[in-house]
């Protein structure tokens, strides 16, 4: 009898190589989106890609860089000063979607992940403000968008 520790689902599902290429793939559609691209305070998508990518992997059981360089995730607060309405949740989800199905994986993992994406990405709509990326009704400066890990 062995008592063998179970794998996380990062384990699982391949590890640091298919966070990768998932994160590869989502901004591969941000960078052609006329809504979301101009959210990301930095022109070249490289710094959000590493963000990201940490994130969701210690997310999903892998290594906590992210937190050990970036402190606590704290999406909705991070989220916070940006205008992520219902139309930037939406193409954020449309892109992400795109890189899930990329993945091809086994059909409960592929559900366990998107489940959480999309929960996450309801929850750091914080505004119906109607377009873009310019001050909410609060006073916030436009942007980020959900899931944007500046987190």
């Amino acid at each position: 009898m062995t008592d063998a520790v179970p794998l996380s689902f990062y384990e699982e599902i391949g590890g640091h190589d298919t966070f990768v290429r998932l994160v590869d793939a989502f901004y591969r559609g941000v960078a052609e989106d006329e809504v979301l691209k101009p959210m990301y305070p930095e022109e070249d998508l490289g710094p959000a890609k590493e963000r990201l990518t940490l994130f969701l992997e210690q997310y999903w059981g892998g290594p906590t860089t992210y937190s050990e360089t970036r402190g606590h995730p704290r999406l909705r607060m991070r989220h916070a000063p940006f205008h992520v309405n219902p139309d930037a949740r939406d193409r954020w989800l449309a892109h992400m979607r795109v890189a899930v199905d990329e993945l091809e994986l086994p059909p409960l993992h592929e559900a366990t992940l998107w489940d959480y994406l999309l929960r996450a990405a309801h929850a750091m709509v914080n505004t119906f403000e109607p377009t873009g990326i310019g001050p909410t009704s609060s006073g916030r400066d436009g942007g980020s968008l959900p899931l944007h890990p500046s987190t």
